[in-house]
């Protein structure tokens, strides 16, 4: 069959990876600072629009667009080159981001929102893919240690700029900034990008794949997204929902066996490093989003710190996840391993959500930064490796499905993460709550915050916030439970050589043993 894959030069200089890079990660700053920066203006948002029940559809909206962009952009990449699709997305992107600023309605919004997912789960999954283009394996550590550094940047600056822009502005700030970003995004990419050559050749497009994936998708996302709080768990709604996403994946499963270009080729799930790697992603995920959704909430409700204080505390944790992310970079392009950094780092996620699990009201703040700092080791020693790993275990034909399938099964470990977990604190405070006589209060008042726990009576208080930090352990619990898991599955991910160049190598040298790395 004819390919149309990504064919670079011999070799790009070190002048010329920093331009790209230069390009991919205000792309992917973007991205990240749109959502950060959001997060903090959704509340002005639904009091402009007085739009509360509709407020979780701009996230949702979003999500579902974009999860579903990521595996099919990526496959879309592959045959007719990165640059073209990146441009595209940051075209799309911004576009939306001037819809959504000028919005006059929460549904005109919420619209818009869904139209910058598209653009969004293009940046996220043709920066990764760009980097695979002209950086090798071997070095691919290196530069994917900053893309990791990127998001940290955004998760710190962020809740700042928002609140900034919130204060003293107006929440439609939060859209306009993205249109200086992308426009400089655009003018790196396209210069620097240029240099890959794409020999661009007909070749069929799996539009059957592409509309089986997405119902799927938007059934699981919708089920994660609802699941404990908009509906019960055990409802008509729920096991519907998971019937037709269960029907719809196994009919692109099915499709993807048969079609002559597949959006996720089988072939993939050949190698064993892909599909232990894929598992870890999903995992890392679920842990990491999970974890930092319970975080602030338990600060606020049990500690009694203000939101503000509670965002503040993150900060040390999210530096020491940067340079964790940046020392496992360059030890994986020095040694050439990689196996080593996802296995730690799950072993400190064990041992950070068991410390999470004995926190109680009185905790000083002191104890509670280490532990988060702890976690944050875990974070990023696990996320630029899994990466290099995911992408060396690919053909370099398959640059762009790979790394699209690997943001799509990250996007479904966070929802299942947040969902599961949430869904566990909700239950376990409901139950022992009744235990007292309040049956459904707990997670009524879980979700009325601070200001309904302080309305409580002085003597009902008292008996509440224990029932908060007992509902916590047992879910922190099960963090450190998940954590156990990807820590045992790391034992079968195995150590294939990292490539040296960006060429397509022969099979023979696919096959070098783990044994021929360096010691």
């Amino acid at each position: 069959m004819n390919s149309s894959a990504p064919v670079p030069p011999v070799s790009f200089t070190h002048r010329e990876v920093l331009r790209i890079l230069s390009g991919v990660l205000l792309c992917m700053l973007m991205a990240a600072l749109d959502q950060t920066v959001l997060a903090t203006a959704l509340p002005a948002i639904a009091a402009d629009f007085n739009g509360v029940p509709h407020l979780s559809w701009v996230i949702t909206a979003y999500l579902l667009f974009s999860t579903a962009a990521t595996i099919m952009l990526g496959k879309l990449s592959d045959l007719y080159g990165r640059r073209r699709l990146l441009e595209l997305s940051i075209g799309v992107f911004l576009l939306a981001s001037l819809a959504c600023a000028v919005s006059q309605s929460m549904g005109s919004l919420i619209a818009a929102r869904a139209l910058q997912g598209l653009g969004g789960g293009g940046l996220y999954s043709m920066s990764q893919a760009s980097i695979g283009d002209v950086v090798s394996a071997r070095e691919r550590g290196r530069y994917q240690a900053y893309i990791t550094s990127t998001y940290g940047v955004a998760s710190i600056a962020g809740p700042l700029i928002g609140g900034f822009c919130v204060e003293y502005l107006s929440w439609r700030w939060a859209f306009w900034l993205n249109l200086p970003i992308g426009i400089l995004a655009f003018a790196f990419c396209h210069r620097g990008l240029a240099k890959v050559i794409v020999r661009r050749q007909r070749r069929p497009i799996d539009f059957l794949g592409a509309a089986l994936i997405l119902p799927g998708v938007t059934a699981w996302m919708l089920l994660a997204a609802w699941g404990g709080s908009e509906v019960p768990w055990v409802s008509l709604t729920t096991f519907g929902l998971a019937a037709a996403g269960a029907a719809f994946v196994a009919a692109f499963v099915i499709r993807e066996r048969l079609a002559p270009e597949a959006l996720l080729p089988p072939r993939l799930f050949a190698s064993q490093t892909f599909r232990v790697a894929t598992i870890l992603n999903f995992f890392i995920n679920a842990i990491t989003v999970g974890t930092y959704m319970l975080l602030p909430v338990f600060f606020q409700l049990v500690i009694g710190v203000d939101a503000e204080f509670s965002g503040a505390m993150l900060i040390v944790p999210l530096l020491t996840q940067i340079v964790a992310s940046i020392y496992a970079g360059r030890r994986v392009q020095q040694t050439g391993r990689y196996v080593w950094a996802p296995r730690i780092g799950f072993g400190a996620l064990i041992v950070s959500a068991a410390l999470f699990g004995t926190m109680t009201a009185t905790i000083p703040i002191w104890r509670v930064e280490g532990f988060m700092m702890v976690n944050a080791l875990g974070m990023g020693l696990c996320q630029a490796p899994l990466w290099v790993a995911v992408q060396n275990s690919a053909e370099l034909r398959d640059m762009g499905a790979v790394t699209g399938s690997t943001a799509f099964f990250r996007a479904l470990g966070g929802a299942f993460g947040a969902a599961m977990l949430w869904s566990v604190l909700l239950a376990m405070l409901d139950s022992t709550v009744a235990a007292e006589g309040h049956a459904g209060f707990g997670s009524s008042l879980l979700r009325g915050g601070r200001v309904a726990l302080a309305a409580l009576p002085a003597d009902v208080r008292i008996f509440f916030v224990p029932a908060f930090g007992h509902a916590f352990h047992i879910t922190f619990l099960l963090a450190a439970g998940l954590a156990a898991i990807a820590f045992g599955a790391t034992y079968f991910l195995k150590e294939i050589p990292l490539r040296t160049s960006t060429h397509a190598i022969a099979k023979d040298e696919r096959s070098i043993s783990a044994s021929s790395l360096p010691e």
